[in-house]
C-alpha cells in the first residue's frame, strides 16, 4: 500500500537519515562557497552559478555506484536576493545586476539525494557590520529561527510558530513577510502537506489550519523578516525560477514547447530549477507555453518598497526519536551585527533559555532493546546540527 511504501520513506529508515544529512552537507558548503565569492562590484548572478556549480560537483561525488541510479542534484536552485527584494532572484546569464558595501543579501539553495531535500537560507551584509534596522532584521530572522527549533517538536501545533514569528518580529520593529510559508519536506516534495505559515494571511485561508508536527517528520523552516510592512508587490523582473507540476496534464502543441517540457521532466523531476540550467532562449519561448496550461508554477519575484530591507533564514530540520535536530543553516557572528535592540518578552527568553535536546537515557538500559540501541546511532552523529546560538 502507499502507506508502506511511505513509512521506508520516512526518518525510521537510517538510510533516509543518512540521505538528507548528506544532501544538508552539500547545501551549507554551497552557501559558504557562495558567500566567499561576494564582493562589491561582483556579478550577482555569477555567485548564482557558484551556488549551483558547488551542488552539481559534490553531488557528483556520492551515490554513483548505487543501484538502482539514484537521482541527485539542485533541490532548489541558488537565488540571491539583496536588500528590498523578499526572493527568488536568480536571473538569467546576461542580467548585470551588481553587489554593492551595504547590500544586505540573502542566499537560498536547496540539495537533494533520491528526492530527500535539505534546503537553506542565509543572509549577510556586505563587507561592513549591519547597523540601525539591517541589524534589526537580521536579528528578528535569528531569534526566530532559535525560538522556531525549540518549538518543532512532536505533538506540538503549526500555530504557536506562526504566534512566536509576529511577536520576535514586534520586538525587532519588524513584520514577518505574509505569504511564506513553512513546508513539511517529503520526499520529491519541497512543499508537503502540512505548513506554518509566517503570520495569518487574510486572503489565504490555508494559513489558518492547524497541523499537528509528529515524530520523523522533516521540515523547511522558512523565515523572512521585513523593515517594512510585510506585503510584498510582485517586481518587475521576470520569474526564472519554476517547478513542474507533477498532477497537471496538457498535450502541448507545439513542438518546441513539448521539447522544452520533456527536457524539464528528465533534468529537473518535480525539484524546482532555474532557466539559466537550459538553453535560455528556446527555454524562454517553452517556458511561456507550459505555464499558460499550468504545466508548471512559477516563482514570483517578489519585493517591498525600496530602502526597506529584507532578512532570510532558512533551515532544515528532522524530527528525531530523541528530539529535533537542525541539519542546515549556518551560525551567525555577533560580531557582524550592531543591534541596538533585543529580546524584551518574557514569554520569548523563556523559550529561548530551554534546552534543546532530551536528555539522553543510560546506554546501560539501551541492551534489552536492540531496535532501540540502533535508533540511539543514528542519532549519535548530531555534532554536524548546530543550533544557532
Amino acid at each position: 500500500s502507499e502507506a508502506e511504501a511511505k513509512s521506508g520513506e520516512d526518518l525510521s529508515n537510517p538510510n533516509v537519515v543518512t540521505k538528507y544529512k548528506m544532501a544538508a552537507e552539500i547545501a551549507n558548503a554551497a552557501i559558504k562557497k557562495v558567500i566567499a565569492s561576494i564582493k562589491v562590484g561582483g556579478s550577482i548572478v555569477k555567485a548564482c552559478q557558484v551556488g549551483d556549480d558547488h551542488i552539481t560537483e559534490a553531488c557528483g561525488k556520492v551515490f554513483n555506484k548505487a543501484k538502482p541510479k539514484v537521482e541527485k542534484g539542485i533541490g532548489f536552485p541558488t537565488c540571491i536576493s539583496v536588500n528590498h527584494i523578499v526572493g527568488h532572484f536568480s536571473p538569467l546569464s546576461d542580467d548585470e545586476s551588481k553587489f554593492n558595501k551595504g547590500d544586505l543579501v540573502k542566499i537560498d539553495l536547496g540539495v537533494h539525494i533520491d528526492g530527500y531535500v535539505a534546503v537553506a537560507a542565509h543572509t549577510i551584509c556586505v563587507e561592513e557590520k549591519a547597523t540601525g534596522n539591517k541589524a534589526d532584521v537580521l536579528m528578528a530572522a535569528q531569534v526566530a529561527a532559535q525560538c522556531a527549533i525549540r518549538l518543532l517538536k512532536a505533538d506540538a501545533k503549526n500555530e504557536a510558530m506562526t504566534k512566536m514569528f509576529t511577536e520576535v518580529a514586534e520586538e525587532f520593529g519588524c513584520n514577518p513577510v505574509q505569504g511564506v510559508l513553512s513546508h513539511q519536506l517529503e520526499r520529491n516534495k519541497i512543499d508537503g502537506e502540512k505548513i506554518i505559515a509566517s503570520k495569518y494571511d487574510p486572503e489565504n485561508p490555508d494559513s489558518k489550519v492547524e497541523y499537528t508536527f509528529e515524530q520523523n517528520e522533516v521540515y523547511a523552516i522558512d523565515i523572512v523578516m521585513s523593515t517594512g510592512d510585510g506585503k510584498p508587490k510582485e517586481f518587475e523582473q521576470r520569474m526564472t525560477v519554476f517547478k513542474r507540476d507533477p498532477e497537471a496534464n496538457y498535450q502541448l502543441k507545439l513542438k518546441a514547447a513539448r521539447a522544452v517540457f520533456s527536457e524539464i521532466k528528465e533534468k529537473f523531476s518535480t525539484f524546482p530549477f532555474t532557466m539559466r540550467a537550459m538553453d535560455e532562449k528556446k527555454g524562454k519561448f517553452g517556458i511561456r507555453q507550459c505555464l499558460t496550461h499550468q504545466l508548471v508554477q512559477g516563482y514570483p519575484v517578489l519585493q517591498e518598497k525600496k530602502g526597506e530591507y529584507v532578512a532570510h533564514i532558512k533551515f532544515t530540520a528532522l524530527i528525531m526519536p530523541h528530539g529535533t535536530v537542525q541539519i542546515t543553516g549556518l551560525p551567525f557572528d555577533e560580531k557582524d551585527i550592531d543591534c541596538k535592540k533585543e529580546v524584551k518578552s518574557e514569554s520569548l527568553k523563556k523559550l529561548l533559555a530551554t534546552e534543546l535536546k532530551k536528555k539522553k537515557k543510560k546506554r546501560r538500559k539501551k541492551k534489552k532493546n536492540k531496535d532501540a540501541g540502533g535508533e540511539k546511532k543514528d542519532g549519535d552523529k548530531e555534532g554536524e546540527a548546530k543550533p544557532k546560538d
